[in-house]
């Protein structure tokens, strides 16, 4: 999710959920070493519970930003091993480890080591020609030995040559079997599914049947309301907000942004999911993607976006 859940995007999303653990998109060791990390890793309180998800190959690298990533209060540190990408690849790490599981193995004891908080992994079901059956208990041997206690598995393999990272999500079949009779074996394990899941009924579902938790990527980014609204019933409480109490939290963290300087395309990029699915969505689309991106627009350009929804609704 790499420039997709920025912290705006997370403080929007927490607007509709006080419970589901966030994700920052995927933030490279050596970038949290030698880049600018107040940017990088800053985030709102509001955001929390939030994972880091950090990507990289080195254990020495890796504890290192681990360390410097602890004054930033995270509450999770996770490290991807399920990313296909050309450029994640190109740095030998993402879902490439998970051809090599020893390297992995010492990756998250050095992190465990310098972390606070705990260190968990993101991982796919095998790679390439591998066989998922033989590749991922051993996987997850492996990472258990080295103190891992919760990892989410993408029911898809990845194929590093020939399909796209878009591809990656959708041509690879799924195989939900594989990772419930992973929970079954692995029961010190806390295991979380991710892959073609759309629907809170679809979690509902998987974690009735031994699954610890439930990863939604991008159907909770394009249609947030039906994902998130309503989510925290899986905790118990009942909290589902409607689309007019999300923009009337969110006006206060978006005058603050504009305050300092910010844009507010920066944050309405990620809200135009707001109403899918609702009389008015194309209208509300249209109207921030036209104005929301010009100088000097402020709130009173979400006011008129939500009355474009009005008006076609």
């Amino acid at each position: 999710m790499i420039d997709w859940t920025d912290r705006h995007c997370r403080v929007f999303h927490r607007t509709m959920s006080r419970h589901a653990r966030l994700f920052t998109e995927m933030v490279v060791d050596k970038a949290i070493i030698h880049g600018p990390r107040a940017r990088l890793l800053g985030h709102d309180a509001a955001e929390h519970p939030v994972a880091l998800q950090i990507g990289g190959s080195e254990p020495e690298s890796l504890a290192e930003a681990v360390r410097l990533a602890a004054p930033f209060g995270y509450d999770e540190i996770n490290l991807n091993v399920g990313c296909p990408s050309d450029r994640v690849q190109s740095g030998c790490f993402g879902a490439v480890l998970m051809k090599d599981p020893a390297l992995v193995g010492r990756c998250v004891a050095a992190m465990i080591g310098a972390a606070e908080v705990p260190v968990t992994v993101k991982c796919r079901i095998g790679v390439d020609d591998q066989n998922p059956e033989e590749v991922l208990p051993a996987f997850l041997d492996t990472i258990a030995a080295a103190g891992v206690r919760q990892v989410t598995i993408h029911a898809r393999k990845a194929w590093l040559q020939g399909l796209s990272p878009k591809e990656n999500r959708d041509i690879p079949p799924l195989d939900y079997d594989l990772v419930l009779r992973m929970a079954q074996r692995f029961p010190d394990l806390s295991i979380a599914i991710n892959g073609g899941i759309t629907s809170l009924d679809q979690a509902r579902d998987l974690m009735a049947q031994g699954l610890d938790g439930v990863m939604i990527g991008r159907a909770a980014y394009h249609d947030p309301m039906s994902v998130l609204s309503g989510a925290d019933a899986l905790w118990g409480e009942d909290f589902a907000p409607e689309p007019a109490e999300v923009l009337a939290a969110m006006r206060p963290y978006i005058a603050a942004h504009l305050a300092e300087g910010g844009r507010l395309h920066q944050i309405t990029r990620h809200m135009l999911g707001l109403f899918t699915g609702r009389p008015g969505a194309r209208a509300w689309r249209r109207y921030l993607s036209e104005h929301a991106g010009r100088p000097g627009a402020g709130l009173p350009v979400l006011d008129d976006a939500e009355g474009a929804v009005r008006a076609a609704a």
